[in-house]
């Protein structure tokens, strides 16, 4: 059996694959007593520079190299950053079992059953007071609050003393769900905690974050006074967000429609679980909307964000093959913009505008949406609660770590037993001390459709130039035997420039090529490489002095 060498003798290690200076692709590594227990396993979604990438997970090499240790993988809640990688995980890593409670147990199932090739593990779904022993390791789990159902944090026991991961957090005194256990986490204080690891998403906001069932009054509010059709956008995500609008639907006699496929998929496993509980006949068919009038329907969709392809984007651009606007509708956004997608979002809201549409965002005045992660007081309280001797802020970017720490001094914890880490950074402690001990390999893998991790740099340059200055090909036909040119070249080009009111360009370019070529074909040193080569590199001097662009050029060579 393999070793971290890493770690001396008696120490514990945690370490994270994912998650640490950016906020997603949560992946959480603790080696006990050589055991190795993984924490979540989620996907990062892209930023715009990645083109033609759907999703972004960690690097599993060190946890393939080490597969022989891992005792399971424990599921804090049901979010994609949390639980998207799993399918990835479970193709490149023996996991033997998944540990997991409620809705998030039917949320991997339905995923799982997206990957029908894959061999999976058995799911354990857990409760909230339920313990599972290992060798020298005792874990359970404690409730808390955030905006999907059954989030737990996770608490292992070690003969060093406990180590307590958070997961995503808020602290909420009037939940639409369960309570968190507070008194547990005060147990777990009194005992003594060796070492939190806790969320940082909201470190640097110094207000409270409000109640969920605020919201829900807010909503009620809405639908009671607005008398005509309402479209309303929230994350498919949010189930206590998606039950509360169902019923003030009901409240206010209105039937539900809903759209986008991610919504459906968490109305589908909200039903199953209890948590989305509509009266008969609330949520109809999309074809059953014409039985009603316009006041007495809601429209519940994707696209909160702005995403260009989710069902309010297309309902806004007049593109939704079933759901037009019309004057006097009220489009509501239960959601706050994430950072980064502000500009969508406006775009979106400025065509609702144009279509004579009501909307309304969240705001000081209404209500629409709250946080489903802990502001700084939360942060603090969770601190003074656990008593923590060691600290590692988690699920943050760098700032936001860095603002986790300055909390967690003013609560008494000692800076230098607080490490601020990166992804691969392992940090190993024990009763006395906290140490950063190396790294292990730790990196981003690219998913493109059913491709994973072979996309490269290089690509993702490629595709920024076609999407920035076009692509310029130049076709041509050679006979290999008498060594000449067997038609004209022919210029294509595809984001670059019209090739209708372009000809003199376009034929000097062709001519162009055909001289290198019939420069080229007689020597003896002719070789297809460097021609091509030679091709591009004087039509790109060529064309970036004739029009400032630099397209890429693609120069196909058909050899008869």
């Amino acid at each position: 059996m393999s070793k971290n060498t890493l770690l001396k003798t008696g120490e514990i290690g945690v370490f994270a694959l994912g998650g640490l200076g950016e906020v997603g692709k949560n992946t959480y590594v603790y080696e006990i007593n050589n055991q190795i227990f993984v924490v979540d396993a989620g996907i990062l979604f892209p930023d715009d520079d990645l083109l033609g990438i759907d999703y972004v997970i960690p690097d599993y090499t060190y946890l393939k190299e080490n597969e022989d240790r891992i005792v399971g993988l424990f599921i804090t809640h049901g979010h994609e950053d949390h639980i998207g990688g799993i399918p990835y995980l479970l193709r490149q890593v023996k996991i033997p079992r998944i540990y997991a409670s409620g809705i998030a147990v039917d949320l991997i199932e339905y995923k799982l059953g997206e990957h029908k090739d894959l061999r999976a593990p058995k799911i354990e779904e857990y409760k909230s007071y339920y313990t599972y022993n290992f060798k020298d390791v005792v874990v359970s789990f404690i409730r808390l609050n955030h905006s999907i159902p059954d989030m737990f944090g996770i608490v292992f026991r070690t003969p060093e003393g406990p180590l307590f991961h958070t997961g995503d957090f808020k602290i909420d005194y009037t939940p639409v769900g369960p309570h968190a256990e507070y008194e547990k986490l005060a147990n777990l204080g009194q005992e003594g905690t060796l070492l939190l690891v806790s969320d940082s998403t909201n470190a640097e906001q110094d207000g409270l974050i409000q109640s969920e069932s605020k919201v829900g009054r807010s909503i009620n509010e809405l639908f009671t006074r607005i008398p005509g059709r309402i479209i309303i956008a929230t994350f498919a995500s949010n189930l206590y967000r998606i039950q509360q609008i169902i019923e003030a639907a009901e409240l206010t006699g209105r039937k539900i429609a809903v759209f986008g496929r991610s919504m459906e998929r968490t109305i589908e496993a909200g039903q199953q679980s209890g948590y989305i509980k509509p009266k008969k006949g609330t949520i109809v068919g999309p074809e059953e909307l014409k039985k009603y009038t316009l006041e007495e329907t809601c429209i519940l969709v994707t696209g909160s964000q702005g995403e260009p392809l989710a069902a309010l984007s297309r309902i806004a651009n007049g593109s939704h093959r079933q759901i037009k606007t019309v004057k006097g509708d009220t489009v509501i956004f239960s959601s706050s913009p994430i950072p980064g997608n502000q500009d969508p979002i406006n775009k979106t809201i400025n065509l609702l505008f144009r279509n004579d549409v009501n909307v309304i965002t969240h705001g000081p005045i209404t209500d629409t949406h709250t946080s489903g992660h802990g502001s700084g007081p939360d942060l603090k309280l969770m601190l003074t609660l656990v008593k923590p001797k060691h600290f590692i802020p988690m699920h943050g970017e760098h700032r936001m770590l860095k603002r986790h720490k300055q909390l967690a001094v003013e609560c008494g914890v000692d800076p230098n037993n607080i490490l601020i880490m990166d992804n691969g950074d392992v940090a190993a402690l024990n009763k006395e001390s906290i140490r950063y001990a190396g790294k292990v390999q730790a990196g981003d893998i690219y998913i493109d459709g059913t491709g994973i991790g072979n996309i490269g740099s290089n690509v993702l340059r490629e595709r920024k130039i076609l999407s920035e200055e076009g692509l310029f090909s130049v076709i041509l036909s050679i006979d290999l035997e008498t060594k000449t040119l067997i038609n004209e070249p022919t210029v294509i080009s595809r984001g670059f420039i019209y090739m209708k009111g372009n000809e003199e360009l376009t034929s000097s370019l062709a001519s162009m090529v055909k001289h290198i070529t019939l420069r080229e074909l007689p020597k003896k040193s002719y070789n297809e490489l460097n021609l091509k080569q030679m091709i591009i590199d004087q039509l790109s001097d060529k064309i970036y002095d004739i029009t400032l662009r630099k397209p890429m050029i693609l120069p196909i060579i058909m050899n008869i």
